[in-house]
């Protein structure tokens, strides 16, 4: 069987997700190929796993810039979507599976073209919302609703993906003429609370199931470390915070207000930083840039008492899960799909920005011991990404009727 995999990127989770499907895929006699548009990363640092990209940077930065004057996104890559298209053709795939879309780098109205007029199966992991929306992969910290019957005055059109004029009306309903009537399309969410926003959805007609995201437990894993002394937090309780990405949506706001009110028995430490993060902490934190690699990262999830995941938009955040498995419990704002990761024996619960709940939580909470790890490490066990990345090889071998 022959798969192509979509998607907007080589590097980070989505691009891991991408290749590890496609190494999975081949070791199990698949043919694969992964394609993904020429990037500021990837045209100097090459992923390990070959792959088709699309484009030159220049015609990238073209397109994406034409998406933004215009307000119509993902409609001007016309001639490396039909660069693709002519390699599509030599290649003859069974599956096509998408990925992220959003970029500009493809023309979406050509592919999904291709799609239906060859009546080629089709898998759709979303990794957010914006596949139902006009533009915004999120809406919940607005508490946006307009997706649902047809997207206007759009008050996000500004943020990523970035336009200069609302065309969110017009934009909707061009997503929803191409997403609809695919013969044979199935979506993927990482999360069953994504899946019910897309039984919500034009995409409402197409069969759902939920492969939660997988992370290296090689990698994430109890792993001993001095940092503790290095940091000279031997007797504190560390409430630990990691993204890629600091700002209100990750909650940035909720640990310095937790560094001001909580008293200095306690120690916060976020990870994933910058110098501009930075000018905005009190000094009673710890601020760690991106880490070496991820063995250094887990080594900090190891040494914590508490990862703090206050995020407000999120999907299946991945810290949750890489916590875990490194023995460390979790609590977590009631946002999107970051519960569903957790239980009662790793990982705790509070309604989104309530903060004296927040707080609460974490005084009870105490001491990470070696019982709580160990509950933690066996939940984290199930939270293999050959595992997940083999829920992708049942649902291609029922396409191709093998």
């Amino acid at each position: 069987m022959k798969v192509v995999q979509i998607n907007g990127g080589v590097f980070g989770s989505t691009g891991k997700i991408m290749f590890g499907i496609a190494e999975l895929a081949e070791r199990h006699g698949f043919e694969t190929m992964c394609v993904s548009p020429i990037t500021t990363t990837n045209r100097t640092k090459q992923p390990a796993h070959e792959y088709v990209r699309m484009g030159t940077f220049t015609s990238r930065r073209i397109n994406v810039l034409l998406d933004r004057v215009t307000g119509m996104h993902n409609c001007h890559a016309a001639y490396a979507t039909w660069k693709l298209l002519k390699q599509l053709d030599e290649f003859r795939p069974d599956v096509i599976h998408l990925h992220n879309l959003h970029g500009g780098y493809i023309h979406l109205g050509m592919l999904f073209r291709y799609i239906k007029r060859n009546h080629i199966r089709t898998v759709w992991t979303l990794h957010d919302c914006w596949a139902f929306t006009a533009y915004c992969p999120h809406f919940d910290m607005i508490g946006c609703e307009k997706w649902k019957d047809g997207c206007h005055d759009c008050p996000q059109y500004r943020q990523y993906p970035v336009s200069y004029v609302d065309r969110s009306k017009r934009m909707y309903q061009k997503k929803k003429d191409w997403f609809t009537g695919v013969e044979d399309l199935t979506v993927v969410t990482p999360s069953h609370w994504l899946a019910g926003l897309v039984k919500e959805s034009f995409l409402k007609d197409y069969p759902v199931q939920v492969i939660h995201n997988g992370i290296d437990l090689t990698v994430f894993r109890p792993t001993e470390s001095d940092f503790r002394e290095k940091y000279h937090c031997e007797n504190k309780k560390i409430l630990l915070g990691v993204a890629f990405g600091w700002g209100v949506k990750k909650g940035l706001d909720v640990f310095v207000e937790l560094a001001r009110r909580l008293d200095d028995s306690y120690q916060i430490v976020l990870v994933g930083t910058s110098e501009e993060i930075d000018r905005q902490l009190p000094e009673n934190m710890i601020s760690i840039h991106r880490t070496q690699d991820q063995r250094e990262l887990a080594e900090i999830y190891t040494a914590a008492d508490l990862l703090v995941n206050p995020t407000r938009e999120e999907t299946y955040p991945t810290v949750n899960m890489e916590a875990i498995a490194c023995g460390t419990p979790v609590v977590t704002f009631r946002t999107g799909g970051s519960p569903e990761s957790l239980d009662e024996d790793c990982g705790m619960v509070v309604e989104k920005d309530n903060m004296e709940a927040l707080e609460r939580m974490i005084l009870t909470f105490g001491r990470k011991d070696s019982c709580m790890a160990a509950k933690c490490r066996k939940k984290g066990i199930g939270f293999a990404k050959e595992d997940s990345l083999k829920g992708y090889l049942r649902i291609y071998r029922k396409k191709g009727f093998e």
